[in-house]
């Protein structure tokens, strides 16, 4: 008779072929910058890092857009073409990374100059 955790041989092969289908449809792979990470459409040959070049490309992008932020008091609508070409330019986690940045040194400033006013709820907690 066999154990109850003991499967017939046909059962743990069978198995054992759904977890290798299962791990080959969901395999990591390295894919371009800002495309979706699980995408099949890429290879694993295809990501790279970004070359000097593009790199410079993209801070001299997040400058310019910085600079029209500046320029008009934080007022997005009139940079949109700028905020474009920024995302375009950049690879989405870089643009996320420098969006978050530009918050914190915003924040960093205002503390230092003593201008920064916590909610009334932070007050109270």
């Amino acid at each position: 008779m066999l154990a109850a955790h003991a499967l017939p041989v046909c059962c743990v092969f069978d198995a054992w072929m759904h977890i290798r289908a299962f791990q080959a449809q969901t395999e990591v792979r390295r894919v371009p910058w800002g495309a979706p990470f699980f995408s099949p459409e890429f290879s694993s040959s295809e990501m790279t890092a970004p070359s000097m070049k593009e790199r410079k490309a993209c801070w001299g992008a997040r400058d310019e857009y910085w600079k029209c932020l500046d320029d008009n008091m934080e007022e997005a609508s009139k940079c949109e073409k700028l905020r474009c070409s920024f995302e375009n330019v950049c690879p989405q986690q870089w643009v996320k990374y420098f969006d978050r940045r530009r918050d914190y040194l915003k924040y960093k400033a205002k503390l230092e100059a003593g201008e920064f006013q916590p909610s009334e709820t932070t007050e109270k907690s």
